[in-house]
């Protein structure tokens, strides 16, 4: 989430703490990479057309390497649908509209303030509405389907009636008040007024909304049973080693068996048995220490766990919501010691210990508490993609830590996949059986293609005995996952963001959103080379104005897994595309040679279709913002191994030669890389899911016109954006994050 934030506070969306001695990849110079590859994409020629207002808007090798042996084949998945892109590629744009293929349409269906009961209002959309419990909540993130019979209970193959749960991730902001959601943009001094952290809190979190297709119009349920909310003062059952651990004590829970929320929720999964999880991401900055915690807590080791994790003493919170009332609700988000107990029962200096999971949500059943899987390990998460499910063998998920310089992790279940789970009577007992024991590894990249999966756990002498922090025991190890990848050396990786799981053969995606330290000639410790797995160090000149520097646009890994499949402890790795602006240099920075039709910077949201085996990619941008708003492109990728050797060399300021080897993928083709969507002004395009027949597409449009300044929020005419209302849909004229929905004109298959 790229938004404007005041300078003297903390930009929480690029968080930066480790300062571990471990490997990047900018360590593996001179490599000869085996299996590189890149996706083989398309270009192709666009129609556009602006259509009503019920519309949005519509247009037309070498140095081989032995790998680890491959796993055993999993059980066939059902062969995807659509195996070569079908629409016109969209061209880019800079309009204040979502942009959609000719022949497809695109409607709103759910916005920032839509009520969820009969009893709520409408919403206004002019800062004075409240009751944000029981209405859509803000920054609409990651997402999933889950379909309903016409009677109500879960279906698998149901097309015209389901469930959407739905991530709200944060708030726009300017300083430290959610400003569109407050009449005069609400009050950035502290103490903060209790009326507006509470509408604040309330926008944070999940919503299970109830769609139905009515003809071939979409629309969500205002008034569905199923409907609901989890919001940050929502009771949240803890699960996993941390349940009842030391680590775990508050004065809410003095016990350390549940917490109150979730915060900052980015990516999601939908679990082989049925079930949502979502990833706190960007939680730490929602929290407060006193300048002087560090001498309070007698700079016992938990004051190194906090500053792994971004809470220095004494540095801002994000909203200040700790200073609007002596409620427990604020005060929790004050994590400094302040009371006497040894144990933490009572004060909130644990606090910070209950956010940073994936959490599991039964998205049919409301009256059902979620919990917080804690064996997955605490970082800034983003999804959680799970192994294609093969009987008696373990299920993994894989996850990503989004911030600088962190780590790539996989959780392997101790329990083996059984068929009958599938469709288990409780779907959150069956998220315990297979999430809340098994083991968390970290993974290490090799400069051959080659890479391990390390354990983290007591059994690991080298996390047992790191010197860095003492582990007491698995549920510290899991609370503190990144001090024992740090012990481990696991390879310091460029913000990965989501994960997926390609449903055709297993292989694993990871957005590398960016980097903006990468340089030929580093001057310091956070200055990284360019190497074989990232090789490029450039600058990009956005707007005539200003500069990016490093690899500002990113690029997407894949891995294979080894011997053992879920469970292996080996895989091998390449670079799936890189993504580029199309009038960049093809030798040192358009290295998948994308055309005006592919080209993409940034990308962070990445999820394969279970049913059209498109693999969805999702920009959350500000170097090529200049030139286009930001989008989506649909992709029908390859295999890890299909790509061929390149050299590049850069001149080094004090002379010599850099050097760097890697492997670029064929020029792209028409039919299987194009651009599909670009959305509005400002906004960051994030959150896919679809109706099992491949038919209806549901994504996310996030904070349209966050370049408004809080100062401008009573007058319309200085929003940077106006969307939604200006397609048509709800009161006011302030931009709202909404979900829409895209079909096809003929009815057809999306992508098609």
């Amino acid at each position: 989430m790229n938004q404007p934030v005041d300078p003297t506070l903390i930009d929480f969306n690029d968080e930066d703490s480790n300062r571990s001695a471990n490997p990047h990849f900018n360590q593996v110079l001179d490599a000869r990479l085996s299996r590189r590859s890149l996706l083989r994409g398309g270009f192709g020629g666009a129609t556009t057309a602006v259509l009503g207002t019920t519309l949005l808007a519509a247009c037309g090798s070498d140095d081989p390497v032995a790998p680890p042996a491959p796993a055993p084949a999993p059980a066939p998945a059902p062969s995807p649908i659509v195996t070569r892109l079908g629409f016109g590629a969209v061209n880019k744009s800079l309009a204040d509209v979502v942009t959609v293929p000719a022949g497809y349409t695109a409607t709103i269906l759910y916005a920032l303030g839509d009520p969820l009961r009969a009893a709520t209002p409408a919403y206004k959309n002019d800062g004075t509405d409240t009751d944000f419990e029981n209405r859509a909540g803000d920054h609409h993130d990651g997402m999933e389907w889950f379909g309903l019979s016409a009677t109500g209970t879960p279906s698998t193959t149901a097309t015209d009636r389901g469930l959407l749960a739905i991530n709200h991730e944060a708030t726009t902001d300017e300083t430290r008040s959610s400003f569109f959601i407050h009449a005069s943009g609400g009050t950035s001094t502290l103490p903060r007024p209790v009326d507006e952290t509470d509408k604040e809190m309330a926008i944070h979190g999940i919503s299970v909304v109830e769609i139905k297709k009515s003809g071939s119009t979409w629309a969500y349920v205002a008034d569905s049973a199923f409907n609901f909310r989890i919001v940050p003062n929502t009771e949240i059952d803890i699960g996993g080693p941390l349940r009842g651990n030391a680590l775990a004590i508050t004065k809410y829970s003095p016990t350390g068996t549940v917490t109150r929320g979730t915060l900052n929720n980015c990516g999601t999964g939908k679990t082989p048995w049925g079930s949502f999880v979502t990833g706190e991401e960007n939680w730490s900055g929602y929290f407060f220490r006193v300048a002087t915690d560090n001498a309070v807590r007698g700079n016992d080791k938990s004051v190194t766990a906090l500053n792994r994790y971004g809470r220095a003493q004494g540095a801002a919170s994000r909203h200040g919501w700790e200073t609007a009332s002596a409620d427990d609700r604020h005060l929790r988000f004050n994590i400094s010691r302040s009371g006497v107990s040894v144990d933490g029962s009572d004060d909130y200096r644990h606090e910070m210990n209950l956010q940073g999971y994936i959490v599991e949500i039964d998205p049919y059943t409301k009256t059902k508490k979620a919990v917080k899987r804690s064996a997955l390990g605490r970082f800034a998460h983003e999804s959680a993609a799970f192994s294609i499910p093969v009987v008696g063998q373990p299920i993994a998920a894989y996850m990503g830590d989004d911030s600088r310089n962190e780590y790539i992790y996989k959780f392997v279940s101790t329990a083996v996949w059984s068929a009958a789970d599938a469709t288990p009577t409780d779907r959150l007992a069956t998220g315990a059986k297979y999430l809340d024991q098994g083991k968390l590894f970290v993974a290490k990249f090799n400069a051959d293609g080659s890479g391990q999966w390390i354990e983290l756990s007591m059994t690991n002498p080298t996390v047992r005995d790191y010197t860095g922090y003492p582990f007491a025991d698995q549920a510290d190890i899991c609370v503190n996952a990144r001090l024992a990848g740090d012990a481990v050396g696991a390879t310091k990786m460029d913000r990965p963001e989501w994960c997926s799981v390609n449903p055709k053969n297993g292989e694993v995606y990871f957005a590398l959103t960016n980097n903006s330290n990468r340089r030929v000639d580093p001057t310091g410790g956070s200055q990284l080379v360019p190497d074989s797995a990232n090789p490029r160090a450039y600058s990009d000149i956005r707007g005539g104005t200003s500069t990016n520097s490093g690899n500002p646009n990113g690029h997407i890994l894949r891995l294979k897994e080894g011997t053992g499949g879920a469970s292996a402890t080996a895989f091998t790795w390449d670079i799936y595309v890189f993504a580029a602006e199309t009038s960049a240099a093809t030798g040192t920075v358009n290295l998948s040679n994308l055309t005006g039709d592919q080209d993409m910077s940034s990308p962070d949201g990445l999820a394969f279709s279970p049913t059209t085996g498109i693999c969805w990619i999702q920009t959350d941008d500000g170097a090529y913002t200049d030139v286009t708003n930001c989008m989506m492109l649909a992709a029908i990728p390859g295999q890890v191994g299909d790509g061929a050797k390149r050299t590049l060399s850069y001149a080094r300021s004090g002379g010599g030669t850099l050097t760097v080897d890697t492997y670029v993928g064929a020029t792209p083709t028409a039919d299987n890389l194009k651009r599909f969507l670009v959305g509005p002004k400002d906004c960051e395009i994030t959150g896919i899911a679809d109706t099992p027949d491949g038919k209806a597409l549901f994504v996310n449009i996030q904070h349209p016109g966050e370049g408004t300044r809080m100062a401008d929020v009573t007058d319309p005419t200085k929003y940077t954006s106006q969307w939604p209302s200006n397609a048509g849909y709800g009161a006011g004229k302030r931009p709202r994050s909404a979900t829409i929905v895209i079909t096809k004109n003929d009815g057809g298959v999306i992508g098609s």
